[in-house]
């Protein structure tokens, strides 16, 4: 592990993984069984910082952000929603609520994933970073009033994502330390892995062999993430002599990340380009498009900021044939203050939006647009959602254990819960698409067009699996590695 840039200038790899984060550590540390492999992250370590690695901080990396050097960084969706996203080895499995769980078999068998191979994945992330978690009193109070609000059955303990109420699987252990996926690192093969830290990748280095019909990755230009120079570094792709099969560069920066990527090295819609500059060398309409956020409400079931432990969400109602998730927790306002929202999302959107370069900095934050709720059935998901979120946070459960009286004023016109809904719609944090499979990469995650190029991540999504993608992006990573491997012994 390094952060010194020319360490790795000018060498050559068998494969380049750019992002170290949920989908990258797992797929570089696979990968790296059998061939050399960089990991280029634009973020530093996550370890020695409280704030990521210790339960009682979650939620404070979220609050103090700055431009170019926090774990998480900040961004404002064109709707005009605040968002977040990792800039850390671990990536947003640093900074998000640590909640476990797989997605649903539903989700696999629509993918077509080898089923066998997923469960092998799960296995192997789970053995390594996945605890059970002990209730904390919200907690517990929190599951008390899904169940009273009719979300039923009780699954009890579950890593499987099913209708009902349910504890999930969590990355903090017994002892409140988080384990992200730069855990999963430990199991690279350390002979083969260098991975570069606060490197950010500018644009991908393309053969110029004049061959029109295929375009061909050469390998990767990055710069220093603290911006104290303009230089750009390179590194290649091994080019071994007799073998019909390469490596990849593989992008895994993120659904805003890795389309942002494409953009700048001039993958995408011929009109994007001409703004900036950038050389065109690949017309992929689908780059930066079907950009979705599931559109989220939270209600505050505390009257006033108190001072209490941080508390990421244990539990989760899991409603509607899995349309509506709903938990809880207690998050950081400020260094002395805590706010206690029940939050709940919407599964499977149909409102879309649209990724574009704001800039050829690649530090800089893309421009994107989610379009929240702007398809009538969202809105009315959205309607039929408040009303199951009220009844939770409202529940006799949450009123005794903050000591005051149930509230049976429940807002009763869908008219009501619509304008509440578009004025009050969030994120929650769970943003995908811009490189979706069957429009900008093909079932292999390789990108249409171009060979040694390939796309394994979130922007990969249609939808979101599961309560959250967590779990199913530490596996996609270990899957892909895995089946890479298995391709390559066959050749």
């Amino acid at each position: 592990m390094t952060s010194d840039v020319k360490e790795v200038a000018g060498k050559s790899f068998d494969y380049i993984v750019v992002g170290g984060g949920t989908a990258g550590c797992p797929l570089a540390a696979t990968l790296s069984e059998k061939f050399s492999v960089l990991l280029i992250e634009r973020g530093g370590s996550p370890y020695g910082n409280p704030w990521v690695m210790e339960k009682r901080y979650y939620g404070f990396s979220l609050i103090q952000t700055d431009e170019f050097s926090s774990v998480a960084q900040d961004f404002k969706s064109a709707d005009g929603v605040r968002n977040c996203r990792g800039r850390v080895l671990g990536g947003s499995s640093a900074i998000n609520g640590g909640f476990y769980s797989r997605a649903s078999e539903d989700f696999i068998d629509k993918v077509g994933w080898d089923k066998e191979l997923v469960k092998d994945a799960y296995t192997w992330v789970e053995s390594k970073i996945v605890s059970i978690p002990e209730l904390t009193p919200w907690q517990t109070v929190v599951e008390f009033g899904l169940l009273e609000a009719g979300i039923l059955p009780y699954n009890g303990y579950s890593l499987e994502h099913i209708e009902g109420t349910k504890i999930g699987g969590s990355i903090f252990d017994v002892w409140g330390i988080r384990h992200t996926s730069a855990d999963l690192l430990k199991a690279a093969n350390p002979r083969n892995i260098v991975v570069v830290l606060n490197a950010t990748a500018k644009n991908i280095i393309f053969e110029g062999n004049g061959n029109a019909s295929e375009t061909t990755v050469k390998g990767i230009r990055f710069i220093k993430s603290d911006g104290t120079t303009d230089q750009t570094y390179e590194a290649y792709l091994n080019q071994p002599k007799n073998c019909t099969s390469n490596g990849d560069v593989i992008l895994s920066a993120g659904a805003l990340g890795s389309p942002q990527i494409l953009l700048s090295s001039g993958i995408g819609h011929r009109e994007h380009f001409k703004k900036f500059s950038i050389p065109h060398v690949l017309n992929l309409k689908g780059v930066g498009k079907k950009m979705k956020d599931n559109p989220s409400i939270a209600v505050l079931v505390d009257t006033n900021p108190q001072n209490r432990l941080p508390d990421p969400p244990q539990v989760s109602g899991i409603a509607k044939d899995l349309k509506f998730i709903i938990e809880g927790g207690i998050i950081p306002t400020g260094f002395n203050a805590t706010r206690m929202p029940i939050a709940a999302k919407i599964a499977f959107p149909v409102s879309e939006g649209e990724l574009k370069l704001s800039s050829t900095d690649p530090r800089q934050n893309p421009s994107v647009k989610f379009n929240y709720l702007a398809d009538e059935n969202d809105l009315d998901d959205c309607a039929n959602m408040v009303h199951l979120l009220e009844r939770v946070a409202k529940s006799e459960s949450i009123a005794f254990y903050l000591g005051v009286k149930p509230q049976n004023n429940l807002m009763t016109s869908t008219d009501g819960q619509r304008k509440f809904c578009k004025a009050n719609v969030r994120t929650y944090y769970h943003y995908h698409g811009g490189c979706t499979v069957g429009s900008v990469v093909d079932n292999d995650y390789k990108v249409y067009g171009v060979k040694g190029l390939r796309v394994v991540d979130g922007s990969t999504f249609l939808e979101s699996p599961g309560t959250n993608p967590m779990a199913t992006l530490l596996m996609l990573g270990r899957y892909q590695g895995v089946k890479i491997l298995r391709e390559r012994e066959h050749v």
